[in-house]
């Protein structure tokens, strides 16, 4: 499946500081937000932008004597991502009390995986370049809920609490520290998004939260990562900070870059980093210190008493497995191998499941690169410049198939194909009966198509001497001939006639 790929050892970023030389080394834990219509562990709705608390169970809200309930589509769902990961699925967890408080956390403690996690040790492959791939190990995948939002900017003396995400199912996926510079650590949640959205179980809307990003980032001397490589000793790497709670992929490479020069200048001017949380200000484009940086024991975890371990059956696993779409590396791969496209070409189309789907409608029966053609430069530049995505398109898969099916059943030429093309977009309609009403179907008599060059060509004597001169010029008939018929006379018998002519 990856067969256009060519995986390279990670390129460390280096960083040049006042007295030596550093590289980055970077460690992710993404929060992506099951898609599921109910709680990790009510029934409560999932649906984003309703009114405050309004979507908040007894059980979310933590009323005396309300139990958790596992919601086993969030389970299913946390399984195929470990799937789509090529990670080892654990068929039996548990869930830890993880304890801290937070006014937006009602329970006193989030219900998570330490110790025994659902999902274990796989990988992604990160697109670093066209034909160029790294490996990112995961570490683990765990189930946890999520906490509800304080809101501190409504009145100047109070805050207020939303609970209606309290108790939504997150996966957490753990990376190792396998990053080496900010552009990678991008690519790398990218990645991530696209897997989780072509599998169904992340919608990756960042904006709204449902996909998040803790950075890890910590510096060390050049040599420093291929010693921790060789002993797994996590002290070569040096100490790092975390910054919580990235939602942009722009701001975590501009995060990433702020903290290591934060820690460089540090540890040049003969300082010690603090382990701790940070948040990254994008307004200052700078990092600020939130807490220290807790580890498990401050949390006090201990096994969630109201849960009994999770067991899973083999036989379930494997049909979920058997259900799995084709994945974005294995569809580009055919799109290159089958179709003939270009790898900048199939990573366009693949870069969403939406444009993916859309293009496969657009291409089915039809040349794969003439419907890649169609599909990138005219429908994908026109939504771009209109601000559109292909399911708010005016113009459809079948739509767009059609003028390709015009175009190769002679019916009309490239030139009106993009005429038509406007029409559609503008008006709408079946393509075939707006060139049938219109008469713009290309003129393919050849006896008119002689006429009309016959009468170029007595209309420039000059230019025919110079054509005669200069074979180079001949494509100055063809343009007015085509200019004379509007665009429809064939340009292939065009061009054939004034060759022969102007020969002659």
């Amino acid at each position: 499946m990856l067969d256009h790929l060519s995986f390279t050892a990670p390129e460390p970023k280096v960083i040049s500081g006042a007295k030596q030389d550093w590289e980055l080394v970077i460690g992710l834990e993404v929060h992506a937000q099951v898609s599921s219509n109910a709680k990790l562990f009510s029934g409560a709705s999932t649906g984003f932008g309703a009114e405050p608390n309004s979507h908040v169970a007894f059980v979310d809200a933590a009323m005396p004597g309300m139990l958790p309930v596992i919601n086993e589509f969030c389970v299913a769902q946390a399984v195929k991502t470990g799937l789509g990961l090529k990670a080892a699925i654990n068929l039996t967890s548990a869930f830890d009390r993880k304890n801290y408080f937070y006014p937006d956390l009602p329970q006193g403690y989030q219900i998570s995986q330490l110790y025994h996690p659902i999902v274990g040790e796989g990988e992604v492959i990160v697109d670093m370049g066209p034909g160029i791939g790294r490996r990112v190990r995961i570490e683990r995948i765990h189930l946890e809920q999520d906490a509800g939002k304080s809101i501190h900017d409504m009145d100047p003396t109070m805050s207020f609490v939303d609970l209606n995400r309290t108790g939504v199912a997150l996966m957490e996926i753990v990376s190792r520290p396998d990053i080496r510079g900010p552009e990678e650590a991008a690519a790398y949640v990218a990645k991530l998004r696209q897997i989780m959205r072509y599998l169904g179980t992340c919608d990756g809307n960042m904006q709204n939260g449902n996909l998040r990003a803790d950075v890890n980032v910590s510096v060390c001397p050049p040599g420093a990562y291929e010693r921790y490589q060789e002993t797994q000793d996590f002290s070569h790497l040096g100490t790092r900070c975390e910054i919580k709670n990235m939602n942009s992929l722009r701001f975590i490479q501009a995060a990433i870059e702020y903290e290591a020069r934060r820690q460089i200048a540090i540890l040049e001017d003969g300082g010690s980093i603090v382990q701790e949380t940070r948040l990254y200000d994008p307004d200052k484009g700078e990092t600020r210190s939130m807490r220290s940086k807790e580890e498990a024991h401050d949390y006090r975890y201990f096994p969630d008493p109201d849960l009994l371990p999770l067991e899973i059956e083999q036989t379930w696993v494997d049909a979920i497995a058997g259900d799995m779409p084709e994945l974005p590396d294995a569809k580009k791969a055919r799109f290159v191998q089958v179709l003939g496209l270009s790898e900048y070409d199939a990573g366009v189309l693949t870069a969403e499941v939406e444009n993916a789907d859309f293009f496969e409608a657009v291409a089915a029966g039809r040349d794969g690169k003439q419907a890649a053609n169609w599909v990138i430069n005219e429908l994908f530049g026109r939504l771009n410049k209109e601000g559109l995505t292909v399911e708010t398109s005016p113009v459809s898969a079948a739509q767009l198939g059609g003028v390709i099916d015009l175009i190769g059943h002679g019916a009309i030429s490239g030139k009106i194909a993009k005429d038509l093309f406007e029409i559609l977009w503008t008006e709408g309609g079946d393509p075939a009966q707006i060139v049938e009403a219109r008469g713009m179907k290309q003129v393919t008599d050849l006896g008119a198509i002689e006429a009309a060059v016959d009468q170029i060509i007595a209309e420039n004597p000059a230019q025919v001497e110079k054509a005669k001169a200069n074979p180079k010029l001949a494509g100055w008939f063809v343009g007015q001939v085509l200019k004379a018929t509007g665009g429809k006379a064939n340009p292939a018998a065009v061009q054939d006639l004034v060759a022969k002519k102007l020969g002659g």
